[in-house]
């Protein structure tokens, strides 16, 4: 299923099922694919040459990471929760369904919606290295690729996602999604109260990066937004 429950930890029922990352053995947690090494390194030769600055490359990784990158993701979530039509065609077919809205490219060939429910919460992770959904989320976190989040969110997920903050009710299920590089997850996550009578760009709004990871959950509307 390409999923882990949060019950089942053992060795095996973790190798059970997994898709392996084409990534030759032994290979380092810091492992970079080719396009990312060849950045860093022009990076380094442009900053050393004193033709670009480092801080203005962070501040567009940031923008690009956390605000125009996820705003596609969010796009999609948002139209789901307005569209029962497109939630059905997100769910059957996310590839096919997620390029319609034009977001396509590399690292977003072939992905795969799972729907967060109040019996159900989906996290993902890639065990093997960092594989992301660029197109819909932008530039992977730094912690996502982090081999401690890698490792303990198969094992122990409720703690991982409390310390994001997240605490999930006791008869809620966890389930835990491995991409890999023939298959990358997008969380849907539910929709919140309050929010009846919202267009699809107000919905989006409230649509995070995390919560499209699932380490987090959509956002409340504030008191005053609320509608009902």
């Amino acid at each position: 299923m390409g999923s882990h429950e949060e019950h089942d930890q053992s060795d095996e029922g973790h190798d059970h099922g997994h898709h392996h990352h084409h990534h030759g053995d032994g290979e380092p947690d810091n492992h970079l694919e080719p396009i990312e090494a060849r950045v860093r390194a022009l990076e380094t030769i442009l900053t050393e040459k004193g033709l670009i600055d480092p801080a203005a490359i962070d501040a567009i990784v940031d923008t690009y990471q956390n605000d125009v990158g996820p705003r596609n993701g969010a796009a999609a979530v948002a139209k789901a929760w307005t569209n029962p039509g497109f939630a059905a065609w997100l769910a059957a077919d996310a590839t096919e369904a997620i390029a319609s809205l034009g977001f396509v490219g590399r690292q977003g060939e072939h992905m795969q919606a799972v729907f967060n429910t109040p019996e159900v919460h989906n996290v993902v992770v890639c065990t093997l290295c960092s594989c992301y959904p660029w197109p819909v989320l932008g530039l992977p976190p730094v912690w996502y690729k982090s081999p401690p989040y890698r490792s303990r969110v198969v094992m122990e997920p409720r703690a991982v996602l409390a310390e994001f903050g997240l605490e999930l009710p006791a008869g809620t299920e966890v389930r835990v999604w491995d991409s890999t590089a023939e298959l990358r997850y997008l969380v849907i996550p539910m929709r919140p109260d309050g929010t009846d009578g919202w267009s699809a760009d107000e919905l989006a709004e409230l649509v995070s990066r995390d919560s499209m990871i699932g380490t987090a959950v959509a956002a409340s509307p504030k008191p005053a937004e609320a509608i009902g």
